[in-house]
């Protein structure tokens, strides 16, 4: 149980998500900080011309992003849509039509939160590139626990394969 089921935003712990040019961000997960277990909370800190995550959709997952500041762009499914501060922008499961990604397309930073459900398994797929995750218990936060497979479709095992 946490010491209390409050943070300010401005005390939520960041870590840096850097990978390549494409993306710079700042994320903090603070759901379990304040004794959520049902739902996932995050705080995403986007550098000008980055994102902080890949285009994915979710199979078992719902989010809602809130623009807290700053501008981009929601890429979702096959459409973008310009957002600002005060846009709430829905994610909800499904295929690649509701895979989904914020852009920051301004000069300062983008900083949002995304509020989700948590399910123990899941599976998401990455239109973009082409691949597929499946987690199962895994542990987010620490990168820890759990399954997590990161691949692409091609050769699928028979059931008994090995048995």
């Amino acid at each position: 149980m946490p010491d209390k089921p409050v943070i300010n935003v401005a005390d939520v712990p960041l870590r840096d998500n850097v990978h390549g040019d494409r993306f710079a961000a700042k994320v903090g997960s603070f759901g379990r900080l304040i004794g959520s277990t049902g739902l996932g909370a995050m705080l995403h800190v986007v550098e000008p011309g980055k994102r902080a995550f890949p285009f994915h959709n979710h199979h078992n997952i719902d989010e809602v992003f809130f623009i807290l500041e700053g501008e981009g762009e929601y890429r979702f499914g096959d459409n973008s849509y310009p957002v600002r501060a005060g846009d709430l922008c829905a994610a909800p499961s499904g295929g690649p039509e509701t895979a989904h990604q914020l852009v920051n397309t301004g000069t300062s930073p983008l900083k949002y939160l995304g509020i989700s459900t948590s399910v123990a398994s899941e599976v998401v797929e990455y239109p973009d590139s082409g691949k597929f995750g499946v987690t199962s218990r895994y542990d987010w936060a620490t990168g820890k626990g759990g399954v997590r497979y990161i691949g692409r479709a091609g050769e699928s095992l028979d059931y008994w394969d090995g048995e």
